[in-house]
């Protein structure tokens, strides 16, 4: 739990609109890495390409850390663009991500029991119930993945990608 804990308090404190269903895509993809959105390097590389002609939006760090491990990461794309590094860089960097990290589905269920104790503890600022409820239906659908909450989505206008840090470049790193 301290691990979850610390993650979502984080981004609570940066993201204070956050809904469980934020919260919950953050901790899958901090348990399973981004395999479930990859479905071929072309186009990889063509949704990239899209997505950087309009990253328009609130300023955030080049990268944030999303696992125990700090070795994989969300890549904001409105300062990845701003600072002109290599588009191609991290379309590979996503691509071998995808198929170099491995997924933990035994995590991202620890993860999400422990998030009605979070909301007990204040990190969460839900009731418990709501939450445990919330996390019981996810679980019955098998853990999901999911887009962000329109609430995230109006407010932050997430433009990212989740990769090892290791494999990006180091100047991208070095941020």
């Amino acid at each position: 739990m301290k691990f979850s804990g610390q993650l979502i308090a984080k981004h609570m404190a940066r993201y204070p609109r956050m809904q469980l269903l934020d919260v919950y895509k953050l901790l899958h993809q901090a348990a399973l890495g981004n395999s479930h959105a990859v479905s071929n390097p072309e186009e990889v590389i063509r949704r990239l390409e899209s997505e950087l002609l309009d990253v328009q939006g609130p300023s955030e760090p080049l990268w944030e850390p999303i696992s125990p491990d700090g070795r994989l990461v969300r890549v904001h794309l409105r300062p990845y663009a701003a600072g002109k590094h290599d588009i191609q860089s991290l379309a590979m960097a996503v691509v071998q991500t995808a198929m170099n990290y491995p997924p933990a589905p035994e995590r991202l269920a620890k993860f999400c029991a422990c998030t009605g104790d979070l909301a007990s503890e204040g990190i969460l600022p839900f009731k418990r119930a709501e939450v445990v409820t919330f996390f019981e239906e996810i679980a019955e659908h098998g853990y999901p993945a999911v887009r962000h909450s329109k609430e995230y989505r109006e407010a932050y206008k997430p433009s990212y990608r989740v990769v090892g840090l290791e494999l990006l470049p180091p100047q991208v790193k070095s941020n």
